[in-house]
């Protein structure tokens, strides 16, 4: 079969693999209709993350695809069933997983690396009754709009939601957004959906800015470091209750804590890529809440509000490529020319 293989910093390529099979009784092999290029690859493809391991190693962990076989031990999942795989999978029963943090499961892991990955043909899912959420019979993946929609629900849209709720944002908040890539949009949308009444969104690039506007955000904020920290003091009388981090960047932590008012909470999900500063944490007693997002828990809920035309995170996807031209979506990702790539491997 074909998938993404990374081999170096800004090499990657799409080549036969061997076949994704069955291999104990609790998997399932999923042929893989979409997959998402996540800004965690993007830390990948530029040499600053080994999340896969070493190179080279299978790409991907943002998928949804049709269940081909299931092992003699799955119970939950059929053929022929359309399934949206969180970006870790999890067994489903131990004390992590019932606590709602399939992220920590002892038996658990990552989709990528050494073994199959979700930018590719098919994938073997471990532990498929406790990872795959089957879609409802009839919702489908033919409509490229829904699949993209959809398609967030691996990561970007639960990531951004996690973020929202970790930082308390609830009714009539404001909260303060660091980051307009796809992870921070969703978090204005996550937002939104929580009832916050402002939500100030701190990005870079004017085309990201006025998406999160169509998105719901309030204001936008171009300022950088210092500058939008003052920026964001001044609009709100000295910071806001609540922030979401989206970066993983020390430079986008400090922006993050900055904007939190004395006793305020930062919710942080972007992937850390760099050590950051506790000083300002300690002096002004800010809380720092958060982490890899249980995407698991959140997905039939948020999934219920897709397919009920209430949640459209599918404008985060803005360019779609098949799978042979998976380099060209990380090369048009890593140079802002796409905000994130939905990759289309096959029929649904």
């Amino acid at each position: 079969m074909r998938a993404g293989v990374f081999f170096g910093p800004g090499e990657v390529r799409v080549q036969d693999v061997p076949d994704a099979a069955i291999r104990a009784p609790t998997d399932a092999l999923v042929r893989i209709t979409h997959a998402g290029v996540c800004g965690t690859d993007l830390w990948v493809y530029r040499g600053r993350s080994e999340v896969y391991g070493p190179a080279p190693s299978r790409l991907g962990h943002e998928f949804l695809g049709i269940v081909e076989e299931i092992g003699s031990e799955v119970r939950t999942l059929r053929r022929g069933q359309a399934v949206i795989a969180p970006y870790t999978f999890a067994d489903g029963t131990c004390e992590a997983c019932r606590s709602g943090m399939p992220t920590l499961c002892p038996a658990g892991g990552f989709f990528g690396g050494a073994t199959d990955g979700g930018q590719g043909e098919a994938v073997r899912v471990p532990l498929a009754d406790g990872t795959l959420v089957a879609l409802p019979d009839g919702s489908g993946l033919s409509n490229d709009r829904l699949a993209a929609a959809l398609a967030t629900l691996t990561d970007v849209m639960g990531t951004g939601h996690h973020g929202a709720l970790a930082s308390g944002v609830g009714p009539g908040g404001a909260v303060a957004v660091v980051g307009d890539g796809a992870v921070g949009l969703c978090a204005v949308l996550a937002a939104r959906r929580l009832g916050a009444e402002r939500v100030i969104v701190l990005g870079h690039h004017p085309a990201r800015l006025a998406l999160a506007r169509q998105l719901g955000a309030t204001d936008v904020l171009a300022e950088r470091g210092e500058d939008a920290v003052e920026r964001v003091r001044e609009l709100t009388g000295g910071g806001v209750p609540h922030v979401i981090e989206c970066v993983g960047t020390a430079d986008s932590y400090a922006v993050a804590i900055g904007c939190a008012r004395p006793r305020g909470t930062v919710g942080h999900v972007g992937a850390p890529v760099a050590d950051i500063g506790m000083r300002d944490v300690h002096v002004r007693n800010v809380s720092l809440v958060g982490g890899r997002a249980p995407v698991a828990v959140y997905i039939r809920q948020l999934m219920e509000d897709v397919l009920a035309g209430r949640l459209d995170p599918s404008p985060v996807m803005d360019v779609t490529l098949p799978l042979e031209e998976l380099p060209a979506a990380y090369e048009a990702m890593e140079h802002r020319r796409a905000l994130k790539v939905l990759i289309r491997v096959g029929a649904p």
